[in-house]
This record gives C-alpha cells, sequence and structure tokens, in this order.
C-alpha cells in the first residue's frame, strides 16, 4: 500500500529526495485503513508537492478524527475535496448529475461545463476546450476519475468515477444538483441543475407538467435514459415559460416534431442537445438569434432536411454536430461570399446520405480545430484551407479519396498547417496516404497517424508503387519528414505488406500498433522478420496485440538514464 502513495505521490522515483516526506506518507497511508482507493486519492493529492506543511496539513487534519457510519464518505475523500481548488470543485459537483458507472467523455463533459459557466477564462488566452481538458486531468491525477480509455481520433477519451467517489459528489453537489424522476416530491427550492431518471412507467404529459410545476429557476435539465425523453412539444414549451435562465438544455433522442419560434426567448442558453430526434424536420430559424449559445447538437436527426437559414452567424457557437439531408454544406449560394461560422472550434458531419461537398469554395472556418466526419458516402472531397484545424477523423466516406496516385484533389490543400491527428477508417478508395500529409508544415506537428478498416489501402508496400511516385513527397525519402509522429496504428488493412524504409527515421515514434495486416506483422516479427530492423527503436510495439519487447530500446534506456536534481521552490521538478 506504501509503494501505491509513493507512486502517485512522487514523480519517477523522486521520493529518495524527500525522506521526511515519505515519512509524513507512512503515516498518511495508515489513516487510509488499507483502503486502495483513499491511497490513490491522497497521494495524487500531494502530486509535485514538496512543502512540509501541506503534507502534515493532511496527515493532522481534524477529518480524521470523526466518527464514520457504515454509508458515510470516507474521510480520505472528502478531504481530498476540500483541498481542490474551487474551480475544480464545482466542476466535480456537477458530475452528480449522471448515475454511478457513467462513461464520461471528455468532450461532452467540457460541453457541459462551458454550457454552465464552470470554464474560467486564463490569462495565457487558452481555449475554453483545453482549459476544460487540463480540468479533466487534473481530477484525474487526484483519482477523481478513472478507467481511462482511449477513444476517438487520439484526442477523445473515455473515464469514469468511482461509486465512493460518486457517493462524494453527491453529497457535495446538495442541494443544488440533483437527479430527479416524474414522481419526485419534497424537491429543494435551490435546485438549479437537473437530471431525470427513468421511472417505472411512462408519464403523461399532464404529470411531466406538474413535475415541471414543482422546479423554479432551473439553469441546467439533462435527459440522461431513453426511456424518459420529453416526447411532447408542450415541454419545450414549459421550459420556455419557467426556465428564462435555463442555460443547458439536453433533450437527446427526443421526438417533438418542432421546436417553438419562442425558443429564441431562452437569451442565456449554451448549450443545446437535440441529437437523434428521429422526427424533426426543421428547425425555426429564429434558434440563431441565441447568441450565447456555444454547443448545438443535431447528430441523429435523420428527418432534418436542412439547417435555418442564418446558422453561420450564431456568433459565439463553438461546437456543432450535424445530420442534415443537404447536398452541400454550409449552403453555397447563401454562403459564398460571406464570411461564417467564425467561432467554431468542432465540427461534427455524421449520417449525411446526400452531402457532396463540404465548405467548397469558403474562407470560413479560420478557427475550426476539430472536424469529424462519419457515413457520408457521396462525400468525394475534404475542404482545402482549414488554418487551425488539429484533428482531422474520417469514417466510412465511400467515395472520398484523401489523394490518389496522381494527386488529384488534394492539390490546393495548404490550410492543415496545425494538423495533430489524424485518423481514416473504413474509406475503400484509399490505396495511399495523401501527399499533403507529409509536406511543411502538416510534416512537423502530426502527432497520431491511425488507418483502419482500409481494405485497399497498400501504402508503399509494391516496388513498382513507390517507383511511380518519385514525384511525390510520400515516397520513403519523404516519409522521413514526420518529424513528430509518437504514435502510429495500422489495423485491418490486408493489403498492406510492408513498411518503408525511412520509417527507422521517425525521431519521435513511440508507440506502433498492427493489428489485422497479415502479411505486415510477419514482417515485423522480432529478429526475423524483413521490418523489424525498421521498427526496431520503437519503444512501445504491438503486434496483432501483444506487445513485443524493443531491444533496441532497453539497450538506449539502460546507458541514458538522467539524473534528477531536487527542487526548490516548493514544488518537485516535473
Amino acid at each position: 500500500m506504501g509503494t501505491l502513495f509513493i507512486t502517485r505521490a512522487f514523480k519517477d522515483g523522486r521520493d529518495k529526495q524527500y525522506p521526511k516526506l515519505v515519512g509524513i506518507g507512512k503515516d498518511i497511508v495508515k489513516k487510509c485503513k488499507g483502503l486502495p482507493l483513499a491511497v490513490k486519492t491522497l497521494g495524487g493529492l500531494l502530486y509535485l508537492k514538496a512543502e512540509e506543511k501541506d503534507w502534515l496539513r493532511v496527515r493532522d487534519s481534524e477529518i480524521w478524527k470523526l466518527e464514520q457510519k457504515k454509508d458515510d464518505v470516507l474521510p480520505a475523500l472528502k478531504l481530498s475535496y476540500d483541498e481542490l481548488p474551487f474551480y475544480l470543485k464545482q466542476c466535480f459537483a456537477s458530475c452528480s448529475l449522471f448515475p454511478k458507472d457513467f462513461e464520461f467523455e471528455n468532450f461532452e463533459l467540457i460541453e457541459m461545463w462551458m454550457g454552465q459557466g464552470l470554464i474560467q477564462p486564463s490569462e495565457q488566452n487558452e481555449e475554453m476546450e483545453d482549459i476544460g481538458n487540463r480540468y479533466i486531468d487534473e481530477l484525474l491525477q487526484k483519482s477523481f476519475f478513472q478507467d481511462v480509455e482511449e477513444g476517438l481520433g487520439g484526442f477523445v477519451y473515455c473515464f469514469k468515477m468511482h461509486d465512493l467517489v460518486h457517493d462524494l459528489a453527491l453529497l457535495v453537489a446538495q442541494p443544488e444538483c440533483s437527479m430527479l424522476n416524474f414522481d419526485s416530491e419534497n424537491i429543494s427550492t435551490k435546485v438549479r441543475h437537473v437530471s431525470i431518471l427513468k421511472t417505472d412507467e411512462t408519464k403523461e404529459e399532464a404529470t411531466i407538467s406538474r413535475f415541471f410545476g414543482k422546479l423554479n429557476n432551473v439553469r441546467t435539465i439533462l435527459f440522461r435514459d431513453h426511456d424518459v425523453e420529453p416526447k411532447y412539444e408542450s415541454f419545450v414549451i414549459t421550459c420556455l415559460l419557467r426556465f428564462k435562465y435555463m442555460r443547458v438544455l439536453d433533450v437527446q433522442n427526443s421526438s417533438f416534431q418542432e421546436l417553438p419560434n419562442s425558443i429564441c426567448n431562452l437569451k442565456h442558453l449554451r448549450y443545446l442537445d437535440l441529437a437523434n430526434n428521429q422526427s424533426i424536420k426543421r428547425l425555426p430559424n429564429s434558434i440563431c438569434k441565441l447568441y450565447h449559445l456555444q454547443v448545438l447538437h443535431l447528430n441523429g436527426c435523420d428527418s432534418l432536411e436542412e439547417l435555418p437559414r442564418d446558422i453561420g452567424k450564431m456568433m459565439s457557437l463553438r461546437h456543432l454536430s450535424v445530420t442534415t439531408k443537404q447536398m452541400d454544406f454550409p449552403h453555397k449560394e447563401r454562403e459564398v461570399g460571406r464570411r461564417c461560422f467564425d467561432s467554431l472550434r468542432i465540427l461534427g458531419i455524421g449520417e449525411c446520405p446526400y452531402l457532396e461537398s463540404l465548405m467548397e469554395g469558403m474562407r470560413s472556418f479560420t478557427t475550426l480545430r476539430t472536424l469529424i466526419i462519419v457515413e457520408c458516402p457521396r462525400l468525394s472531397s475534404l475542404p482545402k484551407h482549414l488554418p487551425a484545424l488539429e484533428n482531422l477523423v474520417i469514417v466510412d466516406c465511400e467515395i472520398l479519396d484523401l489523394g490518389n496516385r496522381n494527386g488529384e484533389g488534394e492539390e490546393n490543400i495548404q490550410g492543415f498547417g496545425s494538423l495533430r491527428n489524424l485518423e481514416i477508417s473504413e474509406l475503400p478508395k484509399q490505396e495511399i496516404l495523401p501527399r499533403w500529409l507529409f509536406q511543411v508544415p502538416t510534416s512537423n506537428t502530426l502527432l497520431y497517424l491511425s488507418i483502419d478498416d482500409c481494405k485497399n489501402f497498400r501504402g508503399l508496400s509494391e516496388e513498382e508503387e513507390s517507383l511511380s511516385l518519385t514525384q511525390f513527397s510520400i515516397q520513403p525519402e519523404g516519409m522521413g519528414h514526420l518529424t513528430a509522429l509518437r504514435q502510429l496504428k495500422i489495423t485491418d488493412c490486408p493489403q498492406l505488406s510492408s513498411l518503408p524504409e525511412k520509417i527507422r527515421h521517425f525521431p519521435a515514434l513511440t508507440h506502433l500498433t498492427i493489428e489485422g495486416c497479415p502479411e505486415l506483422v510477419e514482417r515485423c516479427e522480432p529478429g526475423t522478420g524483413e521490418d523489424w530492423n525498421k521498427i526496431a527503436h520503437v519503444k512501445d510495439i504491438y503486434l496483432d496485440g501483444e506487445k513485443i519487447e524493443s531491444t533496441i530500446h532497453n539497450q538506449v534506456r539502460a546507458s541514458g538514464l538522467d539524473e534528477a536534481g531536487a527542487g526548490t521552490s516548493g514544488e518537485m521538478e516535473d
């Protein structure tokens, strides 16, 4: 148990430099009474803190002396919460609106925090999304979140909350945050943030209206259960009449057919989720008067014919996800020649069966950082000027080719100079990687590359193909330009049979995964494979799910251990 505490509280074996702190730490571990979660949480709380007074304050806290009943929150967890800065306390408490064992996704949680006004601006002009990710990292480090799993594109990830930590969230969030159902009685007048839970039976419209009549001054309403989604337009009207200061409204999986024009009266609304409404066909243009709206989700709205006329003018809109029957997005005749979507940071386009062009002929979207395109069978090309784009994910687009053998369709793509993460999946037309990927500046910024289920992807496996591409920077010599690439994943690409020679010169590559590529896996077998020497320098190698030990990396690590100096400023050196 002491080892667990040390690994959480000290970085890279620095505990040997702080023998007094280690001694205090042993006393703290004893107070945790053998509970690993308590040990991890307090270790995370003291991470990088080198001042003895910080450790003594934890060890000698009065909270350890309180009598603990069977169902009480662990003193160690309450103590860790009390030590959090105020902005993290608010964010943590808002997580009580989700049920136990809920799988959080970083961007979804950040969006809610943004809507509730919990993201505090920084002096360094950080983007709100970056600040939110930093908040999550801090809560992960302090073990308020756990069980992290990598998600989409290398930049999305999921995590959970331990049940005991969730109990703590419920405790500290009262009375402002509350999970309720339509049968709830004695609802506090101080409730401001509500999550609606499943009930035993479907409630009639009148019952639901009476329930909302018990609430006042609500800022957040979340429907997170498919069995309690709002089915009636009157629900929205009730929100309009009763909750004029609403900031977050999540009515995903609803089935009402239209929004009233008076939706624009929710002037404080920051977050609106209408995802997976199969009935709604159009939105009133008055929704574009929600000048503070930052997040709008319309994905899975399969009947939605087109987006409101002035949606591009929404001055605060940062996150937009869309399913639409439009052939072009945005409408060319409406938006060409005008600036639009100037505040948008994240755009998701999904399940758009008729979409043929995306941002064609436009110089807008200059702040767009993340673009996700899924199931757009008629989309044939990418937008060509996205100077701020960092994350690009493309999945299941039947005729899309990011760049063919002749370079067609990519000759003017020059605005991807900030790209950090690229994931392509289920692109049957994709045979090689696009040449713009290996050209400066993109070649100097890309950190993560994933190629998945591209059945015709051949890369540079055939010598004649390499020779035929000598006019491009994608031939083996050009591959050496990926100077920043850290993680490369290639899965289910059976036509890919070899790696380029220059992959041995990717200086930053530390993680390589190859799965479902039979011939390539065989060529990468340690010691015997023809391509093994090209990748032997990579620290972490996984072939068909099995981790391969890199002898070269182990030798380098053994000979290159650096000496760490002691911190002198009250914070352990990072």
